[in-house]
């Protein structure tokens, strides 16, 4: 009976001793951690375990509460290229090998997000598929993929994902990585010179509300009743609000990050309160990430054939326009945010998905490096600021028009309407004078009002002397 207690004893002692330690899913190997700001490390381990977190020279040391969840977070770091180790132990240790540390992006949305470089079903590849993958040979990039999943609440840790690895075309292809995002991280890579860790969480055709944190729709009282959805089958649509949040961003969420990038709205098309949703997710993002009001860029819709039957089409039936105004409106209200235009970037107005993700993560790249990382370059597009009616003439100024305003052809302007008092539309003439496009038409005597690229099948040719295309507006829709 001796021998037997002391057994029990001896065999207790190691258990007590190493205590599992366990983090979430989105550390590993390969990562990269955010440099020039603090990082939050956390996971499990047994109830009042001391847990001790080593890197870079730093160490720091907590105690698991009682229901075993600890968290400690890192100094700044400084960017790297050396590859270094994370060791997390508490009894246990867990070691994260080859760790970079840099500038670190989360990228969401529906399919245009989605979209890889090379081959998907029902898609078109990028340009260039062959070439762009052959060169995409970049160590120092770090990728991981968030796959598709639903929860009916917020969940603890990924269930399905691709963990952290080096950028190659071979890891580029083998897990569809988003184009858009990889297009923008090489740019932020290469201008900075630092590590760049991406991280994809998206889902085709899904609309804005599941991407929405419950925090997000309670802070705004019109959407407050989205907050807790109503599930009652065993079958979650991913429609429900909040449910992509729950199971895609959810358990990454606080992994430190520099900003957001977004791509989505064509599942949200004929909305009249969109930009009241980006606030809800944006908002709701920022306060579940404990970081304040981190960058966020997003990608303004593309010109597509929604309404298909264009022999009966009324442009005063098309939700496009309207809902690029509510973009462009997201941009204006919600802080430190930006947006970028792709009117010019679609070679064929049938296809949802535009072929040009290069030139949509260049965009996005821009007003990183303008807004977030101050290299002073030319990011946002001209914007309509006023209106002056002089005679039969409009007089409409443009914001971010440094070095005046141009046509990326050659060509008169196109897509511009006036109207007077009748509120009939027609197409006028435009005509550039600096920063000051004047509009007229010679049916109208009295103009009151002006559109710009006011119809889903709109590709104008105003661009600022940085070749970024003019927002679409309406001069009775104002985005202030």
């Amino acid at each position: 009976m001796v021998r037997l207690g002391l057994l029990g004893a001896f065999l207790a002692l190691p258990l007590a001793l190493r205590a599992e330690v366990k983090l979430p899913a989105i550390f590993g190997d390969n990562m990269v951690l955010q440099a020039r700001q603090p990082v939050p490390v956390w996971g499990w381990a047994a109830p009042g375990a001391i847990v001790q977190v080593t890197f870079a020279g730093q160490t720091q040391t907590t105690r698991a509460v009682a229901d075993g969840t600890w968290k400690v977070t890192l100094g700044k770091l400084k960017a790297s290229f050396y590859p270094q180790s994370l060791v997390i132990s508490a009894g246990d240790t867990v070691t994260f090998t080859n760790v970079l540390v840099g500038e670190v992006w989360l990228a969401s949305g529906q399919s245009n997000m989605e979209k890889p470089i090379g081959k998907q079903p029902g898609q078109i590849p990028c340009f260039n598929a062959e070439q762009e993958l052959a060169a995409a040979e970049f160590p120092n990039i770090r990728i991981f993929k968030v796959e598709k999943m639903l929860s009916a609440a917020p969940r603890k840790d990924l269930e399905k994902f691709r963990g952290w690895q080096a950028c190659s075309s071979n890891a580029l292809n083998s897990i569809s990585f988003s184009a858009a995002a990889y297009f923008f991280g090489r740019e932020i890579h290469t201008n900075l010179n630092v590590p760049v860790g991406l991280i994809e969480s998206s889902w085709g055709g899904t609309r804005i509300e599941p991407w929405t944190p419950p925090v997000g729709f309670a802070a705004i009282p019109s959407l407050a009743g989205l907050a807790n959805p109503v599930i009652t089958t065993n079958k979650i649509p991913n429609t429900t609000p909040t449910v992509l949040y729950n199971a895609m961003i959810a358990p990454i969420a606080g992994f430190a990050i520099r900003g957001a990038l977004w791509y989505q709205g064509e599942s949200n098309v004929g909305n009249t309160n969109y930009d009241v949703k980006m606030a809800a997710l944006v908002g709701g993002w920022r306060q579940v990430w404990h970081e304040g009001a981190f960058p966020f860029y997003f990608v303004q819709i593309a010109p597509y054939t929604y309404i298909k039957n264009l022999t009966n089409y009324s442009v005063e039936n098309d939700a496009l326009p309207g809902f690029w105004v509510q973009q462009s409106r997201a941009a204006r209200h919600i802080k430190n945010t930006g947006m970028v235009v792709t009117t010019d970037l679609v070679d064929d107005l049938k296809n949802i998905h535009p072929r040009d993700k290069q030139s949509v993560g260049h965009r996005l790249a821009l007003l990183a490096l303008d807004e977030t990382y101050e290299r002073e370059v030319e990011s946002e597009s001209p914007a309509f600021a006023k209106m002056e009616i002089e005679g039969g003439i409009a007089e409409l100024k443009f914001k971010h028009a440094k070095g005046g305003l141009l046509s990326r052809d050659g060509q008169p302007l196109t897509w511009f309407t006036i109207a007077g008092a009748d509120g009939k539309f027609v197409p006028a003439e435009a005509k550039i004078d600096g920063d000051t496009v004047a509009v007229s038409a010679a049916s109208v005597s009295q103009p009151v009002a002006v559109r710009f690229a006011w119809g889903q099948l709109a590709q104008p040719n105003l661009i600022n002397k940085a070749g970024l295309p003019a927002e679409p507006f309406s001069t009775q829709l104002p985005v202030k």
